[in-house]
Parts: structure tokens; sequence; C-alpha cells
């Protein structure tokens, strides 16, 4: 009885928390045009029929390691594409271990680093990532707390402008996952989790990023119908690539392809 009433009372204060952030100004709906993303096979198509899915015109890396970020509700399999790219393209790329990226960002950082460092020991040389949406955000968060491990980060398609500024229907899942996690789903999220109102070093990162020497470029397309793409760039515009694709087909697109082809290939004057 007394723990029947003990899990009545943490549901009640938990459905009690989640209401009290309901309203926050860090999290923004936008419009996107979501029905847009069924068309994402159709960029991966386009990849399997271009010459920079062969190679061609694009520059050969020197076994340099990169990690691949997945994006929100998504995982390895999502990113194998890129990552034997990669490889044939001459970089000793590294998946995540993330197989649904669907917890704490905070907490799936954490564990993240623990990887980075790990490549970082094995092979003596800084550490590239590339991000997908919410990939990207926690990447960024990543070089933040540890900069001097990091080589560059790239995002793709992720609204790092701002906390959260996307479809409302991925905003609810979100939402959803928050009420209704399990040991599976989101077992360390909290309803403040991705709010404003969060003080976890992921949510700072993203509302008050510091200054680092990494250079962070990111990949964005005004036909993404996900994320707002006005939140994908980066203050320099130098360091931001367009392409016309999908939320979901940055992963498999060829232009973005070239695009992280050619920003791992360039040369830094900071490291």
């Amino acid at each position: 009885m007394t723990e029947y009433l003990g899990h009545d009372f943490q549901a009640n204060l938990y459905g009690h928390l989640r209401d009290a952030y309901k309203h926050d100004p860090a999290i923004e709906y936008s419009p996107t045009p979501l029905w847009r993303e069924f068309a994402w096979p159709k960029d991966w198509l386009k990849l399997r029929c271009s010459a920079v899915y062969y190679g061609l015109g694009i520059p050969r890396g020197n076994k340099q390691p990169v990690m691949l970020v997945p994006g929100f509700m998504s995982g390895d399999l999502l990113m194998l594409e890129m990552h034997r790219w990669l490889r044939r393209m001459g970089y000793d790329s590294y998946l995540s271990g993330i197989v649904w990226n669907t917890d704490c960002p905070d907490k799936t950082a954490s564990q993240l680093m623990n990887r980075i460092h790990r490549i970082h020991n094995k092979t003596g040389q800084r550490v590239s990532l590339v991000g997908h949406s919410l990939g990207g955000m926690i990447s960024k968060y990543i070089v933040q707390s540890e900069p001097g491990i990091i080589d560059r980060v790239i995002t793709l398609g992720s609204p790092f402008k701002s906390l959260v500024k996307a479809h409302p229907s991925v905003i609810g899942i979100w939402d959803q996952l928050k009420d209704n996690r399990s040991g599976l789903v989101g077992r360390n999220l909290k309803p403040s989790c991705a709010t404003g109102f969060c003080t976890c070093g992921f949510v700072r990162s993203i509302l008050q990023p510091k200054e680092v020497t990494p250079p962070q470029f990111a990949v964005f397309s005004k036909n993404d119908g996900v994320a707002d793409w006005h939140s994908c760039l980066e203050e320099d515009s130098c360091m931001n690539s367009e392409v016309d694709c999908t939320h979901i087909g940055m992963v498999v697109h060829p232009e973005v392809y070239r695009v992280v082809g050619s920003r791992l290939a360039e040369k830094l004057t900071n490291h």
C-alpha cells in the first residue's frame, strides 16, 4: 500500500511539473513543410546515382577520426550510408553507439564524450563530429565542453540558434516521450528536459554558447520539413552551406556528402 501511494505521489508530482513547463519561450513552433519529408527516399536515390557516391571530385582523407551523431528519434542505422562512404573516402569513421536518440541530450552527450575520449586516445588525433539535427546540437555542446580533443563540427539541419524551433508534431513527440518514459525509451528524461527551464550543460550550451577554437560548420536546407532553417545557421555566413533536400535526406543526399567531404578536408590554422 505504501509503495502504491509513493508511486501515485510521484506520478502526480511529475504531472504538475510537466504542466509547469508547458509555457516555455525557448520552445517555438514553426510551420515547416513536414509533408515534404515523405520524399526523402528520392534524396537517397540521387546519392546512389551521383558521382559523389563513388568519390569523384571528393578530396580524400588520411585516416582522420570522424564520429557521426544521429538526430532525434534516429540512430546509427540511419547514419550507416555516410559512415561507409566516409571510410571509402579515407576517413576513420565511427558510429555513435546510439540505437535510438530519445534520451536526455545531456546524458547522451556524456556518453558520447567518453566514446570520443577513447577514440582520441586510440588515434592520437582530434576527432571531427558530424551531427544530424539533434545530433548536431549535441555535437556543439560537446565541442564547448571538450574543445581540446575536437577537430571541427559539422551540423546537418540542426536548429541550434534556438533551443527548439521545429514543427509542432516533432515537439509533440518529445512531450509524449517525457510523459511515457521507460527503461528503454527516454529513461533519463525529466519534465524540464530540453526546455529553457532546464539548467543542464546541454541547454546552457544552446542558450548561452561559449566561443571555442574548433570551427563549426552548418549545412541547411530551405526545404527542411522539420527544423526552421533560419535557426540552423552560423553567424558567420562563410561557415554555412545550403543544400536542396529534406530534413531526413540530409544524411543521404549527394550535395550534403560533397559539403561534408569539402569541410573535412579544409586545412585549419588554429590547431
